[in-house]
């Protein structure tokens, strides 16, 4: 493929995922109402992520959510500040806490599907519903492929010999 004239590398997949998941997180956040609720990103992906694990550890939600225990657990503190997320003691063990989300988190919620729902419309534009379904079944594999590469030994290269 030729060089963009603008400098621009050529398209690849990595690039280009990159580029669309930047773009949906800006879109997301130009909307209006999502600056208006006073959350950062990482905010909500906590609060989405306890919509669908709550009651989960704090440990567990790190890893989940790919960050350092540490960073989450100054996020759960603004959450919890803003009386959003609550943290419980184990029943078996003092020193794990486990989180769930408020009464209050709901309309914030409600919000940021409305918001979400918006963005990927903007995204998806003139895409049909059976394109869609292809981008997100391949997606799906790509994942699945690459979530067993990450959990696998890596394998050596092969080297010739020539002896």
């Amino acid at each position: 493929m030729p060089n963009d004239p603008t400098g621009h590398p050529p398209p690849s997949v990595g690039f280009l995922l990159h580029d669309v998941a930047r773009l949906l997180r800006k879109r997301f956040e130009q909307h209006g109402r999502a600056r208006s609720l006073g959350l950062t990103r990482s905010q909500w992906q906590v609060l989405a992520y306890l919509t669908h694990n709550e009651g989960i550890q704090q440990g567990g939600l790190a890893e989940l959510l790919e960050v350092e225990p540490i960073t989450l657990g100054r996020i759960v503190d603004k959450l919890e500040a803003c009386g959003l997320v609550e943290r419980r003691a184990h029943a078996t063990d003092r020193r794990i806490w486990r989180l769930f989300l408020t009464e209050k988190a709901a309309p914030k919620l409600a919000e940021m599907r409305g918001i979400g729902e918006m963005t990927r419309a903007e995204a998806f534009g003139e895409i049909s519903d059976a394109e869609r379904e292809h981008l997100l079944a391949l997606l799906g594999a790509m994942k699945s492929n690459l979530t067993a590469a990450c959990s696998s030994a890596p394998r050596a290269d092969k080297q010739t010999s020539h002896g």
